[in-house]
């Protein structure tokens, strides 16, 4: 099962980058003018429609979204592992597996949360540290 899930993760890293670099737009790319005169900081923005937030805020939803996927995964291991106990009929090697995967999804959790935590503290000081 592990093996089956880093496979799905790997051809779905594989599949997403490719994917990714398709929304750049080589026309936009062609007609910017960074090192002009006429140079504006703003100038990429508008031209490549990326908006004005700032990247430090970029990044900090982008690792909340991605602790959160894993969140979600970690939970569906557990709720996993308690659906194979409970239909474990008595099976010793059965129960055993389940209480693995209960425990190891609560192991998981435990590190994606201590993750969380750490990022919002490292995002939040930073941001504290720059704004001033």
């Amino acid at each position: 099962m592990k093996k089956q899930l880093l496979a799905c993760l790997l051809a779905f890293n594989l599949l997403a980058i490719p994917a990714t670099t398709t929304f750049v737009s080589p026309v936009h790319a062609a007609n910017l003018n960074l090192w002009g005169e006429n140079y504006n900081a703003n100038d990429f923005q508008d031209e490549t429609g990326l908006g004005q937030r700032d990247p430090r805020a970029i990044v900090a939803s982008v690792i909340r979204i991605i602790l959160g996927f894993l969140g979600i995964v970690a939970v569906i291991i557990i709720l996993l592992g308690g659906f194979k106990w409970m239909t474990a009929g008595g099976n010793e090697d059965k129960v055993a597996e389940a209480r693995k995967l209960i425990v190891s999804g609560i192991i998981g959790l435990v590190i994606i949360l201590a993750a969380f935590g750490i990022a919002q503290f490292v995002i939040n000081s930073l941001m504290n540290a720059t704004n001033n």
